[in-house]
């Protein structure tokens, strides 16, 4: 009689290991798609920014595009690269919701995760420098802050790194839940 109530005891913890880990998986599914959102978005706001500002002759006329920038550039390519990572990983995270236990796609897809998350940090952060500076200037160096005059550049190229840096929060996350994940097998 004992022994009966052991083994079914048993049984429900890995019944419940299984929801642990289909409910990982979801979640999985779900940060995926917000960092698709993210880098796309980052992607598309920094490739879209220029603006010119208006002078009195037609002749003389300053403009500032994101191309203008090698970070900038970086930014937009890793971005995309990014974004069609995550788009095709979409189907191993369906993967994983069906079949909860798989193990060697989800230690692929860490490995996968942590150069993307590394490719991503380096171009957000490039990016990040060269908007600093054009907010801020640097005195010492002699460059002034270009922010005064480009207003609508520099606030979207500011607002561009809010979705990468936001698909990087995402990265982290779906590193430590697969992480998790794999250990609960």
């Amino acid at each position: 009689m004992m022994k009966a109530v052991s083994i079914e005891s048993g049984e429900a913890s890995k019944a419940m290991g299984h929801g642990v880990n289909r409910g990982l998986s979801v979640f999985d599914l779900v940060l995926r798609i917000v960092a698709i959102v993210g880098t796309l978005a980052g992607a598309v706001a920094m490739g879209t920014a220029e603006q010119t500002l208006p002078f009195a002759t037609q002749l003389v006329q300053f403009s500032a595009q994101y191309d203008d920038f090698d970070s900038f550039k970086l930014f937009v390519i890793v971005n995309a690269i990014v974004c069609a990572y995550l788009a095709l990983s979409l189907p191993f995270s369906i993967f994983h919701i069906m079949r909860s236990r798989a193990g060697k796609s989800r230690i692929l897809l860490i490995f996968l995760d942590a150069i993307m998350l590394v490719l991503l940090t380096s171009g957000a952060s490039a990016a990040t420098a060269i908007v600093y500076l054009a907010h801020t200037g640097n005195t010492s160096a002699n460059w002034f802050s270009v922010c005064q005059q480009y207003t609508d550049f520099c606030q979207r190229s500011a607002g561009s790194l809010i979705g990468s840096f936001g698909a990087i929060v995402c990265l982290v996350l779906l590193i430590i839940f697969s992480s998790v994940a794999i250990s609960r097998r």
